[in-house]
């Protein structure tokens, strides 16, 4: 599904010169659940848009569905967000003035979804997350767990094989991060790869396997939640 090859992301030059991806090579089976760690400045946030075709490579290679990424032009790059790459921010990113539904049709009118199945569609998304009665409400009338569950639903209507969260539950108590985490659970469940930066060991440890990074680096690719409370202690 992802596969980074000699990875290498340099912001500068000469003495000012910072090598944020510095030869990552990391792979990305198709259905895991993976989470990305590291402390501040360790090149995770980084890593993240390059793999979410946010940000393009200085060097190297990048696959995504057997497609080199990091070689097309932007209008592909554009598509392929559209098509393949759900994304889910700390933040939730709504339009204050559309209600839920409205919310998460958005990403098929660019994608030139008609619009009776864009009604269907963002409907049975909402109802997937558990906010079937809440259609209606503007992000002003939900709590910042249901905003985000429209967030997530607004990233799985275009049917992704990606999923990228960063710092999802950031701005969340800890029993609404729990119920958040329990849908990203059932969402790969059904096949979806999710992807989550997250610097929340807790969060972390309900991943299936953790990458750890270091001064743009990949230190350790394969983690278990039982490894990680090393990680962090040292």
């Amino acid at each position: 599904m992802i596969r980074l090859e000699n990875i290498f992301k340099v912001y500068g030059s000469g003495e000012t010169e910072v090598k944020a991806q510095n030869n990552v090579n990391l792979t990305i089976y198709q259905g895991e659940y993976c989470s990305i760690m590291g402390p501040s400045g360790s090149g995770k946030s980084t890593a993240m848009n390059i793999i979410g075709c946010l940000d393009r490579p200085t060097l190297g290679n990048y696959y995504l569905d057997n497609i080199d990424v990091a070689q097309i032009d932007n209008a592909q790059l554009a598509h392929i967000r559209n098509q393949k790459i759900g994304f889910v921010f700390q933040q939730f990113h709504l339009l204050r003035q559309l209600t839920a539904l409205e919310n998460v049709m958005l990403p098929m009118v660019y994608a030139g979804v008609k619009a009776n199945e864009r009604h269907q569609r963002a409907t049975e998304a909402l109802k997937r997350v558990g906010l079937e009665k809440r259609l209606n409400n503007k992000p002003t009338q939900l709590s910042g767990g249901q905003q985000q569950r429209v967030a997530i639903a607004r990233a799985i209507v275009n049917r992704p094989v990606l999923l990228l969260a960063d710092e999802p539950t950031g701005a969340l108590d800890s029993h609404t991060t729990q119920e958040v985490l329990n849908i990203f659970g059932e969402l790969n469940a059904t096949g979806i790869t999710v992807v989550m930066v997250t610097h929340e060991p807790e969060v972390a440890r309900q991943t299936q396997r953790i990458v750890w990074f270091r001064d743009g680096e990949v230190l350790h690719s394969h983690l278990t939640p039982a490894d990680l409370s090393q990680m962090v202690v040292s």
